[in-house]
């Protein structure tokens, strides 16, 4: 078994949460230009990803309105929406994890995090900066390689190799990657204020 994937996923794991532990102790210099530097990359991207997922969403809904008026109103279903609506429900769903990471949507645990404070509420933040950036660095890598394993299959009814579809995997991880260190930096908790 080849172990160097994870090998290579948990270093850089370990290199981004030491530079983000790094970064995230001061407010003035080098470090926190670097911080904004960081924070204006990922409000970028997730906005990018925000507006991605949203137009996949859109796809899918047009494609599976045709494919229900082809059936049932024509009688000759179309042979690509159904394809479509999977392909752009995969998209949506991986590029949307970046924003659903960023805003602290996701379902969390955080009787920990709520609980806590100073140095321990950090590393819990850590922990999580960590197994965010490790799950999405798998995805990243096994996604690109799926990718490229598969690139001279079409998809059926599409007539479009099936990379496009498979290509969701490591574009939404290294989305999510970016949304996961953003969160560290600027933690947003909108949905677990409103939690009970």
């Amino acid at each position: 078994m080849n172990i160097v994937p994870l090998q290579v996923v948990l270093g850089g794991t370990l290199l981004v949460v030491a530079a983000a532990l790094w970064l995230g102790q001061s407010e003035t210099g080098t470090r926190a230009a670097i911080r904004r530097g960081l924070l204006l990359t990922d409000r970028i991207t997730t906005t990018i990803a925000t507006l991605i997922a949203c137009a996949a969403l859109l796809v899918a809904v047009f494609a599976g309105f045709w494919q229900v008026v082809a059936r049932f109103a024509t009688e000759t279903p179309s042979v690509w929406s159904e394809a479509l609506v999977r392909t752009a429900l995969i998209w949506m769903a991986f590029i949307g994890l970046a924003a659903a990471i960023r805003t602290g949507s996701l379902v969390s645990i955080d009787m920990a995090h709520r609980y806590s404070r100073g140095s321990i509420r950090r590393g819990i933040e850590a922990a999580v900066l960590a197994g965010n950036l490790s799950l999405m660095g798998v995805l990243f890598w096994f996604g690109w390689i799926m990718a490229e394993r598969v690139q001279f299959q079409e998809m059926a009814g599409l007539e479009v190799s099936i990379s496009w579809g498979y290509a969701a995997l490591p574009v939404g991880a290294a989305f999510a990657m970016l949304g996961s260190l953003g969160q560290f930096l600027d933690r947003k908790t909108d949905e677990l204020e409103m939690a009970v």
